[in-house]
């Protein structure tokens, strides 16, 4: 889901979970974790397993489907993110809910985009807002604020086509390429022809 309207838009963005458990797994160091020296990772999982074993058939179908709104709230944050490319200002941020297992699950989040045009460079700008209706439709569904934000992107990007014209035409004017404004339509087309 994009964040609110404005030069910065937030856009959310899910990361996938086997992403964030390698990125986890890479950045732990076995030699300065106290629950490794102690043997507490294999304590801890097998305290999960009996935890799970305790819950009630509605706490277990609540913990999968907390598990399952999770997985897709970070894939939709993802293929946002991952569309952004360099307009992202931000990862991704999540909101948590605590399930009856005692783990965190996200179930929203959003991405910061700027979302402000290219000063001075219609063309820039044209490109910028691509990615950006790019990055607002990226997730498989996209949310209404997703939406907002490339339609905002998308003026963004007319108003730009609209400076890229104007400034053609002058050029295209002041070297003489363009008949007096006083032929009608089509009569620059009978001239050439």
């Amino acid at each position: 889901m994009l964040g609110p309207i404005s030069p910065v838009a937030s856009i959310p963005v899910f990361e996938h979970t086997l992403d964030a458990k390698r990125a986890e797994k890479a950045a732990h160091d076995p030699a300065t974790c106290s629950l490794c020296q102690a043997g507490g990772h294999e304590r801890a999982a097998a305290r999960q397993a009996s935890d799970q074993l305790n819950l009630s058939d509605e706490a277990r179908r609540k913990v999968a489907e907390l598990a399952k709104t999770d997985r897709e709230v970070r894939a939709h944050e993802q293929a946002h993110l991952a569309a952004a490319g360099a307009h992202a200002t931000s990862g991704a941020s999540y909101s948590y809910v605590t399930g009856p297992d005692g783990q965190r699950y996200a179930v929203a989040g959003e991405v910061s985009i700027d979302s402000s045009p290219v000063p001075g460079d219609p063309e820039a700008t044209i490109r910028k807002a691509q990615t950006i209706i790019a990055a607002a439709h990226a997730p498989a569904d996209p949310s209404f604020q997703d939406r907002a934000v490339a339609a905002v992107a998308a003026q963004m990007m007319a108003k730009a086509q609209a400076e890229l014209s104007r400034r053609s035409q002058q050029s295209a004017a002041h070297a003489g390429f363009l008949p007096p404004p006083e032929f009608g339509p089509g009569t620059f087309l009978d001239l050439l022809a």
